[in-house]
């Protein structure tokens, strides 16, 4: 109680804020030391701000009461300083002075209070101890009730950051479960599109295979007919004739067209979903071939 909270000394020269924290002036100043009067700066203790006198930190009131406990502390007598008056030496201190709010002697009162209202201080002792414990007695209710929020605080900060970590998880699961499935989805889709180019590879080879064919056999049947034409005798023209013109007519019957048309694969078209649904990254489809 008697110790600075700054240098952590007993009190010099201590001096009031008005938030009523006690400092040694000397402390104060070095505590405000590039701070001007007018400007604001925070109580060291509670850093509730105020304002700088215009006189500087040495305008705040000694704190008087403090002083005299620090003297009573090097005295080792709580009682000299308590019962003894400053003005008047060797007078005891008896008397209130309610309206100046001092304690007073008689001397002091004959002085300067006889028109005041002035008690005997011990009457006024005990309301003020009564006062003292009431505030004190409001001040722990109101700590136990700060004490409650802040266990509520922690409680609900606890149990929020367990909920976020939970709905992480969650977020985690499902996010995984969907690109799973995506994956899933892609390789369904990659194994359908390579299927299909592979049947329909076979069918360009195949209808390649056959109008390759037919083209040997016109090929074949063109260098017969010039041969024969040329070089054949009468008896090889007329007998031969007949034959070559029904497997000409026959070869000629060839859609060549529709045997392309046919062996054209379809078209095969990638539509992807949008807003996909399930799941579905899109879907494959089959048309003509454009």
């Amino acid at each position: 109680m008697t110790e600075c909270t700054i240098c952590t000394e007993l009190f010099t020269d201590p001096r009031a804020l008005p938030c009523q924290h006690t400092f040694c002036l000397k402390c104060l100043l070095s505590y405000g030391r590039n701070r001007r009067p007018g400007n604001h700066m925070p109580c060291p203790v509670c850093r509730k701000e105020f304002t700088i006198p215009v006189d500087g930190l040495s305008g705040f009131p000694k704190n008087f009461f403090m002083e005299k406990v620090v003297s009573a502390r090097k005295e080792d007598t709580v009682s000299s300083f308590l019962r003894a008056c400053e003005t008047h030496k060797g007078e005891e201190i008896k008397i209130f002075c309610l309206e100046c709010e001092l304690p007073i002697c008689v001397k002091c009162f004959m002085k300067s209070h006889k028109a005041h209202n002035c008690s005997d201080i011990e009457d006024v002792a005990v309301d003020s101890r009564k006062q003292i414990k009431t505030d004190a007695d409001k001040i722990n209710e109101l700590l136990n009730k700060i004490d409650g929020v802040l266990s509520s605080l922690e409680k609900g900060k606890n149990e929020l950051a367990n909920h976020i970590a939970d709905m992480k998880g969650q977020i985690n699961t499902a996010a995984d479960k969907l690109i799973a499935d995506v994956e899933r989805e892609r390789e369904n889709l990659l194994s359908e599109v390579e299927s299909i180019g592979l049947k329909r590879v076979d069918q360009l080879e195949m209808g390649k295979q056959e109008l390759e064919q037919h083209v040997a056999e016109l090929l074949s049947l063109k260098e017969y007919c010039q041969i024969l034409s040329s070089s054949g005798t009468a008896y090889d023209v007329t007998t031969s004739a007949t034959t070559l013109h029904k497997r000409a007519e026959e070869l000629m019957k060839f859609d060549i067209v529709s045997h392309v048309d046919s062996s054209l694969p379809l078209s095969v078209k990638f539509r992807p979903t949008s807003n996909p649904s399930g799941c579905r990254v899109g879907t494959i489809n089959e048309g003509l071939w454009n």
